[in-house]
């Protein structure tokens, strides 16, 4: 004789519920980076001063100080 277990996994009770963002944001930068593949075209390079370098040179003058 086997003995009933109330385990939310063995009952088939939904103990757990995603919020929507947590499909949405997979979903999206899946598209996304579909896309990017599909139409290499629209991926631009960023151009200019690189931004993080500017960062690391603020906090670098920041600590120094």
């Amino acid at each position: 004789m086997s003995v009933r277990t109330h385990h939310p996994a063995t009952t088939g009770a939904d103990g757990t519920r995603l919020p929507w963002w947590a499909l949405a944001l997979p979903v999206l930068a899946f598209t996304i980076l579909l896309a990017l593949i599909l139409n290499p075209s629209e991926a631009h390079a960023a151009t200019g001063e690189p931004v993080l370098a500017h960062l690391v040179e603020q906090i670098r003058t920041l600590l120094v100080r």
